[in-house]
């Protein structure tokens, strides 16, 4: 997928929607002292060209940016956060379709491990469906450290991230990375940078995150020769997960999946690689929940300790790029936030189908930001289909790749700045490169996107997936700013796929294939 695909416009429009995206972001902090400052993105600090580090990894942690004496920025304090009861019974569970032991280990709060010795399993990977496994109840460590690593606009590609250049900064930095080619798809070879790229922009995860974990882990940044096994430099050893792009990929998947879990209060602990459950510091933020969680899938205690603390990922982060919460944008999501007036995603007078209720944005880590719709037909699979997906509301195309369109999205009276890391955007999953429409297509509420199909991704049948994002963090469909699309609001039951779309009184569920209560008319 091409990420570098940006709407044309004449100079001295973009020169005015710049000056009034500076206005707009503008926020205030306090500082130690009480005092206020005003932060913008014209105030960022860059990165030094020609800084490198000598370590993936700092002993001496990271040290204040500002000069002796001078009130520094902080981490915004956080309330205590809710946090579901730790279980403290023992339990049975019947395994049903589709079940793995992971899946049922991730159910409970425990290790897979956990659950082979309880039921003296012979094979893990051997489950039955009707088999009944022990639950035991869980024996949680000590709580988790309160740092706080980085503020919940360096995990999301955010407005922070708009004036960051990464080839610039790989090429400066002289690793591994900078001279690194990888095929992602068929004849299409990326660079390292277009990789963090990508990944960034598929996964909405801040790159600047995205390069810390990947020197921190492996000094691909800053060494020319670095050490370890090149074909896993975040250190998931798994064939299927070969090659920076699928090892960047789980990286920011499980940077999404902590950061999301800690959003809806989702997890009480962490299962770390050695057993050990770890239960959550209420007053941590939800980019350090990310962090948090996605150590915790590779790391045993001791390391898992060090590294989310002040002498781990966070010296990594400051040596490149400065104390990360000089960088913050506070709050990513403001007080009120309200969606703008949106229509489905088919034209008037075709009956669709609506096959998924609430479900991951980007990967199964993310916010169950999406909805899925598919075309009319009493085909099954991925089938041809010469239906059109249309635009949900006016605004240009910022990409259109791999089965992905990402719009930037007016909003009343404020054209959209054609930016994928502020305001409203929205994503069409699955649409069909035949007729597609090219970024750069200033598209109106209603115009044509492309045809339903199972391109890019994981599909079993032809459908498009819609999911919204807003300054970078994908916005659940199920929570406090529903999916309203031509006045159907929608909900869920808590489990994923599932759930409704309510309008008037009427009441649709989400069903993996056609019924009478899941067609929709526009």
């Amino acid at each position: 997928m091409n990420n570098n695909s940006q709407p044309h416009r004449p100079a001295a429009i973009l020169g005015a929607i710049l000056v009034l995206l500076l206005l707009s972001l503008a926020c205030v902090r306090s500082g130690q002292d009480g005092s206020s400052s005003l932060w913008s993105i014209s105030g960022l600090r860059q990165p030094t060209p020609t800084q490198t580090i000598a370590s993936p990894l700092l002993p001496g942690g990271f040290v204040p940016t500002s000069p002796p004496g001078t009130p520094g920025l902080t981490p915004t304090p956080d309330d205590p956060h809710p946090l579901p009861a730790v279980r403290t019974d023992a339990r049975q569970h019947e395994v049903q379709p589709g079940e793995t032991l992971g899946i049922i280990a991730n159910q409970y709060g425990l290790s897979w491990q956990m659950l082979v010795e309880a039921n003296k399993l012979a094979n893990p990977d051997i489950l039955n469906v009707g088999q009944v496994l022990d639950i035991p109840a869980p024996t949680p460590a000590a709580r988790g450290p309160a740092f706080k690593i980085i503020p919940d606009s360096e995990l999301v590609f955010g407005p922070p991230s708009i004036f960051f250049d990464i080839n610039s900064f790989v090429q400066n930095q002289g690793g591994y990375l900078a001279t690194y080619r990888e095929e992602i798809e068929e004849n299409q070879v990326f660079s390292g940078a277009q990789i963090v790229d990508r990944v960034a922009r598929e996964y909405s995860v801040g790159p600047r995150l995205l390069l810390a974990v990947l020197e921190q882990r492996s000094g691909w940044v800053t060494k020319a020769n670095p050490p370890g096994k090149l074909d896993f430099p975040i250190g998931v050893v798994d064939n299927r997960r070969k090659g920076l792009y699928r090892q960047l990929a789980y990286a920011a998947n499980n940077l999404n999946r902590g950061f999301y879990l800690w959003r809806v209060g989702g997890a009480a602990t962490w299962v770390l690689t050695d057993g050990n459950l770890i239960p959550i510091d209420p007053t941590l933020n939800a980019g350090t929940a990310g962090v948090q969680y996605f150590y915790s899938t590779l790391l045993a205690l001791t390391e898992w300790e060090q590294v989310v603390g002040p002498q781990g990922l966070i010296g990594t982060f400051h040596a490149f790029f400065g104390y990360p919460f000089d960088l913050a944008y506070e709050p990513v999501i403001p007080p009120g936030l309200a969606q703008p007036d949106l229509q489905l995603p088919f034209e008037a007078g075709k009956s669709w189908a609506f096959t998924g209720g609430p479900h991951g944005g980007w990967g199964d880590g993310s916010a169950w930001a999406a909805l899925d719709f598919a075309p009319p037909g009493d085909a099954l699979g991925c089938v041809l289909s010469d239906d059109w997906v249309v635009a949900v509301g006016s605004g240009p195309i910022l990409r259109a790749s791999n089965g992905a369109v990402v719009q930037d999205l007016d909003l009343p009276g404020l054209p959209a700045d054609g930016l994928e890391q502020t305001g409203w955007t929205v994503l069409y999953m699955h649409v069909e490169s035949r007729d597609r429409v090219q970024a750069g297509t200033r598209l109106q509420a209603g115009d044509r996107v492309g045809h339903p199909s199972c391109e890019g991704g994981v599909s079993s049948g032809t459908h498009v997936h819609l999911a919204r994002r807003y300054n970078g963090e994908w916005i659940t469909a199920d929570q406090q700013i529903p999916f309203v699309l031509d006045h159907w609001v929608s909900s869920g039951d808590g489990n994923e796929y599932d759930g409704f779309l309510t309008r008037d009184g009427l009441s649709l569920e989400a069903y993996a294939g056609r019924s009478k209560n899941n067609g929709i008319v526009r």
